[in-house]
Parts: structure tokens; sequence; C-alpha cells
């Protein structure tokens, strides 16, 4: 369905990189380092056709190459060096300029832009519009860390970019798009100058070293058949939503985000029929910048995030007032994250996470990304984004994106087809208050 045009690798000009014969080493910390096992960061932006594609598509090649001298991580390979006397590993990052895959590709059937942007349910071959889909990010030692595909469709093109997640998280991910969309609309310097530093701890305790055995990490998420739905929720449906989570639990403290999430939860285990003593796991990714004390600036290129979450029964989230207990729940969770607590946990840092210990249970949701990362002021030359996109679905995650208009929220939820089909045709879920 997709035809492969050309692939090549994308370096930054030696003139511009420097021909050092010790590139720099970034040391990964235990933030970067809990994402080991999981896949690489998928995301992608849908464009009308611009005008001259081919002089597009080799012009978005050429303001990479640009792009990557700001980000040289980028253009590195990850190491992992093994530790024999004790059983375990270290792992850095090496800003060599090995480079970054480009692609460019060609949809071999009539795709276009209407149909991955109006279809009720995401259409699979979007899945083949993001390179090194399904990778691991400790195969970063003979993967690129960051790959790129440009796709045309009949009437305009998809962006599809893949960045290992030891490298950058949603906040860095977005940084280097802006960047990147910066370079290509023909600035010389991007706007905000990422701090590649990474922050320890205890800097002299760095490399950390950690017991990991790639043959230990053949384990996913559930192998069904999912599907991916995405629901729109304008700025004055997430008002009320909030409003009422705050009113059931008696505070002001409650954010829409968590207003929103919760009612989204709440949704999917009424349309599970769980029962209702069945307990029930919603795990978050929480950023870490502002937490820390003296804080990261936002310009921190790495990882700075930490995975939690709440457990509460089905029956406590679906009973009346249930919106408000769960969202309150959330917030105190949240809220928990002092600079204190996250110094600790650092510091008690072992190994990286699993998929099962990150929450992959039937019983579990989870949410990535955020609705605060700016995607559709991507311009790369010829205009706006229409739509953004998730890369390989993860069962049971919601990816968050802003919406088109200003204040609203895309929800990208990954679920099985009868629990999507019942989530789209319940009443209380787009319209909470109609009945």
């Amino acid at each position: 369905m997709v035809d492969i045009i050309s692939t090549s690798s994308v370096q930054v000009e030696s003139d511009v990189f420097g021909d050092s014969s010790s590139p720099k080493i970034i040391h990964l910390t235990p933030w970067d380092l809990t994402c080991m096992a999981f896949e690489t960061d998928n995301k992608g932006l849908l464009f009308n056709n611009p005008i001259n594609v081919e002089h597009q598509i080799q012009h978005l090649k050429q303001s990479l190459s640009s792009t990557l001298a700001f980000f040289p991580p980028l253009a590195g390979r990850l190491v992992i060096v093994p530790h024999d006397e004790d059983n375990t590993v270290s792992s850095h990052i090496l800003c060599n300029n090995a480079g970054a895959l480009f692609v460019h590709a060609v949809v071999s059937d009539n795709t276009c832009v209407s149909d991955i942007l109006h279809s009720k349910y995401v259409p699979s071959i979007l899945h083949s519009f993001f390179p090194l889909s399904g990778a691991k990010n400790y195969q970063g030692t003979s993967h690129p860390l960051l790959a790129v595909q440009i796709t045309e469709l009949v009437d305009g093109i998809f962006i599809g970019i893949s960045i290992n997640h030891l490298v950058a998280d949603g906040t860095s991910l977005w940084h280097f798009i802006n960047s990147w969309a910066e370079i290509s609309r023909g600035c010389d310097v991007v706007s905000k100058l990422p701090l590649l530093e990474h922050w320890f701890l205890h800097p002299n305790r760095c490399p950390i070293r950690f017991p990991f055995n790639e043959e230990d990490q053949t384990e996913n998420s559930e192998d069904c058949t999912n599907y991916e739905r995405v629901f729109h929720f304008t700025k004055e449906k997430i008002a009320e939503i909030k409003s009422k989570a705050n009113e059931e639990a008696g505070t002001d403290k409650i954010s829409s985000l968590q207003a929103l999430l919760t009612h989204l939860w709440r949704t999917v285990i009424r349309n599970q029929q769980l029962d209702p003593e069945k307990e029930c796991h919603y795990f978050l990714v929480i950023g870490v910048r502002e937490r820390i004390v003296p804080p990261l600036p936002d310009s921190y290129f790495g990882n700075a995030l930490v995975i939690d979450g709440i457990r509460m029964k089905a029956g406590e989230l679906l009973l009346e007032g249930g919106l408000g207990k769960g969202a309150l729940e959330m917030h105190k969770m949240i809220a928990s994250y002092s600079d204190e607590k996250l110094k600790i946990l650092y510091e008690s840092w072992v190994r990286p996470q699993s998929i099962s210990e990150a929450g992959g249970l039937s019983n579990m949701l989870g949410t990535s990304s955020s609705p605060r990362f700016n995607v559709y002021g991507n311009d790369f030359g010829w205009g706006k984004p229409v739509a953004v996109r998730n890369g390989m679905p993860m069962n049971r995650v919601s990816t968050l994106f802003a919406g088109a208009e200003e204040g609203s929220i895309d929800i990208m939820v990954c679920l099985p087809y009868e629990v999507l089909e019942a989530i789209g045709n319940d009443p209380h879920f787009m319209d909470p208050f109609s009945i």
C-alpha cells in the first residue's frame, strides 16, 4: 500500500558539526532509562499538498540536516556497555553524526487527506507512514535514533517521525519538530536552543549501572486486534466536564485534563461492563521539569518524566459522584510528586520498567502525550498541518493532542472494536449532560 521511493541517511554537514575525534557522550539518567524497553515514539503531521512536492521533499531533507546541527543526539547512536564484573550495563548516547534515516514514500492506492482526516476509525495504512515501526528503544545501538518518512498521498503529504524515547520525551520531541519547521521556513537558527546537558542528582555516580538483559524484553502489550478512533472535545465541553468534577468533589483543584481523562476512564469501564468489585488501573506520564527544585528549563532535551497510576474499583467510579472522586484521586496522585519525592525515587532507581510493570493489564487504561504541545504551529513553508496522528497503537493507551480549535482536545483511543463502538454510541461520553 506504500511504495518506498528512496531511503538515505541525513547527517550534519561536517563543517557545521565539527570533526572532533572524540564525539560528545551524553550519559542517560534514570528518567531516560525508564523507557529502555518501550517502543520508539512516533508522531506524524498531515498536510494538504504543497506546491512542487518534489522540491519541498528535497528541501525538508536539507533543512533536517541543518536542524540536526542544533540537536546532535538525534544524529547519534545508542551505546550499551556491559560490565561483566557485576553483570550490569551502562548506557549513553554517542553524538557521532552517524545520521538520521530519511525515507521518501508514495501511497500505491488512492489514499487522500480526507481518508486520514475524516475516517471513523484511523485507517490501518497510517501505520506504514512511520519508519522504524515497532522498534524498541534499546535497539538504538543499531537503528538510527531519529527516522523521518515523507509519504505522498493523492492530495497531500504525511510527515511521520520516529524518535528513540531514550533520547527525548514528548516535550523534547515537539521542541525538535517545532525547530525543524522554523529552519524549513528559512530561519538560520532555532528560536529555542536545546539544553543537552542531562540532569543528575549525583553527577559523580554516572554512568549509572543497572541490570538489563535484552532477552527479557520480548514482552509487549496484549496481542489482540485493536482499533483507533479520535474523539474531539471542544473547549466548552471540557469546561463543563471540569465544572461537574469539581462540584462533585467539593473542590476547585481538579484540572480540565484530569476531569476529561476520568470521564474517558469511566466511559470505558461502563462500556466494558466490568464487575463493580474489579480493580481498575489508570496510568499517566507525569512531566517533572517544573517539579524539580530548581526547575529544569522547558528547553531541557531528554526525558523528564515519571510513570504512575491510580487504582479504583469499577463500582466506585460508576457511582453517582464517581467523576469527581476519580478526578480528585488523579489530582492527588499527580500533586504528590514534590521535589523531595522525585529525588528519592531518582536515587532509588534500579532498572528499567517492563511493559507489564508500567501498566500492561487487561483492566488498565493509560494516557500519553499532552495537549500543551505545539502541534498545529508546525508550518514547514506551505501552511499548517490539518491533523496530527500517533504511530503504532498501544493497546488501551490513549494519546492526547491539542485540537485544531483553540482550547479543544483530541483523544486518540486504542481499544478493541466493540468497546470503541460502544463508546462512540454512548450519549454520556460525547455529551455527558444530555440525559
